[in-house]
């Protein structure tokens, strides 16, 4: 048995594809997976089983539409285990994260793709956004006050979009801290 983090991308983003925390709880519970926690509506859930990180994202994407009313077209599965989640938060840049009043830092998850293939569909402008390359991850930041002038939200019409979900730094740490606490 072992404890995976799953990230949903494309539920209860914009009012769409809505699905309650407690009813998703309740469904991979009757999948089968043990110990399942939510945490915050946009998709982040702890579980532990015995399957693969594969197996586990096949089994959910297959079952999820069955079970809520969903364009499938934006939902895809992300699972990591806890030593890919930690290398992704020790690996960060120098100070990423670090100053969350002056910048606003995400973590931008790849699903089936690398971050080779997915930093040419940034835009980042100078003095505004940064973009770094990592394992599984593109790290995003941006000014807070200039945030208006940021052209990171360019990549949304990229059809690699669809193999990504964001996570904010704060959300992402306190993941890791939630799947340590496991032990």
């Amino acid at each position: 048995m072992e404890t995976f983090l799953i990230l949903l991308r494309g539920i209860n983003v914009g009012g769409k594809n809505r699905v309650l925390m407690a009813e998703l709880k309740k469904f991979l519970e009757g999948l089968g997976y043990l110990d399942v926690a939510t945490f915050i509506a946009s998709g982040n859930v702890i579980v532990t089983s015995d399957r693969s990180a594969g197996e586990i994202a096949a089994h959910i994407e297959s079952a999820l539409p069955t079970a809520f009313a969903l364009d499938d077209e934006l939902v895809r599965i992300l699972v990591l285990t806890r030593d890919q989640l930690r290398a992704i938060v020790d690996d960060r840049p120098a100070g990423f994260g670090d100053q969350p009043d002056e910048y606003h830092s995400d973590a931008i998850f790849l699903i089936g793709i690398d971050a080779a293939e997915a930093m040419p569909i940034f835009n980042p402008r100078e003095g505004v956004d940064r973009v770094w390359p990592g394992k599984g991850v593109v790290y995003s930041q941006r000014l807070s006050a200039q945030r208006t002038k940021s052209r990171l939200s360019s990549m949304l019409r990229s059809p690699l979009y669809k193999s990504m979900t964001i996570r904010s730094w704060g959300t992402t740490v306190k993941l890791l801290t939630m799947l340590n606490a496991r032990d």
